[in-house]
């Protein structure tokens, strides 16, 4: 499902506009972010995989989701061919890791160091907003 978009470009931005909702145009070319408890996906259960919301990009499988009661969707693991870029944000007093989509540069969330040891100790805490789901089978 992955497609060739380019990274984020300011004179595309109609584009953008156009393809999503204002809370995911918010969310992936602004940065922003949902509310706690409130995303679609937050307490998704089914067995599937998480596509980002801009280009179809593969970001995370079922397996890889756990309930950190974060108020988002929280993963221990990336999908192996997600190539997630991770850069510093200083836009609060607290500095953290924010985690964009390796194909089209959307702003997914961010990753903290507080997830489950047994998979390495990270927690991608990711906007519902930011991701498509689809159910296994429909894949």
């Amino acid at each position: 499902m992955s497609h060739d978009y380019p990274r984020f470009d300011p004179e595309r931005d109609p584009e953008w506009r156009s393809r999503l909702s204002l809370l995911q145009y918010q969310v992936t070319r602004e940065a922003g972010t949902e509310g706690p408890n409130t995303g679609s996906l937050n307490m998704e259960e089914r067995d599937g995989s998480y596509y980002c919301i801009c280009c179809g990009h593969a970001l995370f499988r079922s397996e890889m989701k756990y309930h950190s009661g974060c108020g988002w969707p929280a993963f221990h693991t990336e999908h192996p061919d997600a190539g997630i870029r991770r850069l510093t944000d200083r836009s609060t007093e607290r500095v953290r890791i924010e985690v964009r989509c390796g194909s089209c540069d959307a702003h997914l969330g961010h990753v903290f160091d507080d997830g489950p040891g047994q998979f390495g100790g990270e927690r991608y805490c990711i906007n519902s907003a930011s991701m498509d789901f689809i159910p296994e089978g429909d894949e």
